[in-house]
């Protein structure tokens, strides 16, 4: 069974990841290498299909490789043009904030905030839900992952 501590751990990680793809940004071979792991340890698409709608991707919304992540995350792949590498910000925290889990044997579902905080304390609030998948060695593994910024009202009038 998926633990409420396995799902948090994993978010732990993935929020780390994306704070240390920042810290690289000097060193793009470097960058790189580390991205093309983070994306291969957290994510299932070696295994089997992803479902991944970056946050900030209104051309190519839908991302269904891994190159196509990494892209997301560094940016640099002229494929996806409107990519400036979302991992790139510096961010120097993530916060997971969960409003609801579904815990079942091998699949978990967390949806809720996420607050990325930039260099100058500002956060930025995310809406997310993540899907995962216990793999063989018991490992979590991202295979959706849809982002959002939350709705603003006074935009839409």
């Amino acid at each position: 069974m998926i633990t409420k501590q396995d799902l948090e751990n994993a978010q732990k990680v993935w929020g780390q990841g994306v704070v240390h793809i920042g810290t690289l940004q000097s060193d793009r071979v470097q960058c790189e290498n580390y991205t093309q792991n983070f994306v291969d340890e957290l994510y299932d698409f070696k295994n089997k299909q992803v479902l991944f709608k970056p946050t900030k991707a209104a051309i190519d919304q839908f991302r269904t490789t891994s190159k196509s992540a990494i892209s997301y995350f560094i940016g640099g792949n002229s494929k996806y043009t409107e990519d400036k590498g979302f991992a790139l910000q510096p961010w120097t925290q993530v916060r997971f904030e969960n409003a609801a889990l579904i815990l079942e044997e091998n699949r978990a579902l967390a949806m809720g905030n996420y607050f990325f905080t930039d260099i100058n304390g500002q956060d930025t609030k995310v809406e997310y839900t993540f899907g995962y998948r216990k793999d063989t060695n018991g490992k979590l593994k991202i295979d959706v992952h849809h982002s959002s910024l939350p709705f603003n009202i006074e935009e839409s009038v």
